[in-house]
């Protein structure tokens, strides 16, 4: 195609739309990496919740011990209490851990329907993006070509004159 005034304006719009069509291609995987990094965060929050529970239960267990320690023998049985709190933070772990376990689940199911949605919608920005280029295209061609037939009119009456 001959260069006319029109040629840098047309690539210039060109590289705008290709540069558009990019940053949409790039937010969508910015989101799909997001919810990933998420579901991470979460899993380990689980993980610390577990070692933190562990560690709380460890420090009360301790705190028997030495109070134990510290009375007359058979003075008192703290084999019951360190029953009750390990059942109490066993149960409330695993509750915990099985909110946490269905928040996750909700979690994967929502970056499958997002990787879905990103990839049908994905589709659909190239398509387009390529139809408006293509129509883009076809304007500067007849731009070109409207430039061309005007530069000839004016060597002709140039010519003539």
């Amino acid at each position: 195609m001959t260069q006319n005034p029109f040629t840098a304006v047309f690539d210039a719009q060109r590289t705008a739309i290709e540069q558009s069509q990019s940053l949409t291609h790039d937010a969508l995987e910015a989101q799909k990496t997001s919810i990933s990094a998420f579901a991470d965060a979460v899993e380990t929050s689980s993980s610390l919740a577990e070692s933190n529970a562990e560690l709380t239960k460890g420090a009360i267990h301790a705190y028997f011990d030495a109070l134990e320690a510290s009375l007359p023998e058979e003075a008192a049985d703290f084999g019951e209490l360190r029953e009750l709190v390990d059942d109490g933070f066993d149960s409330a772990t695993e509750a915990q851990s099985q909110s946490i376990d269905a928040y996750l689940e909700a979690l994967e199911e929502s970056e499958v329907a997002y990787e879905e949605f990103a990839q049908s919608y994905s589709e659909v920005v190239d398509t387009s993006f390529d139809a408006y280029l293509e129509a883009h295209e076809q304007v500067e061609e007849n731009v070109g070509a409207v430039a061309e037939n005007v530069e000839e009119a004016a060597d002709e009456f140039d010519v003539s004159a």
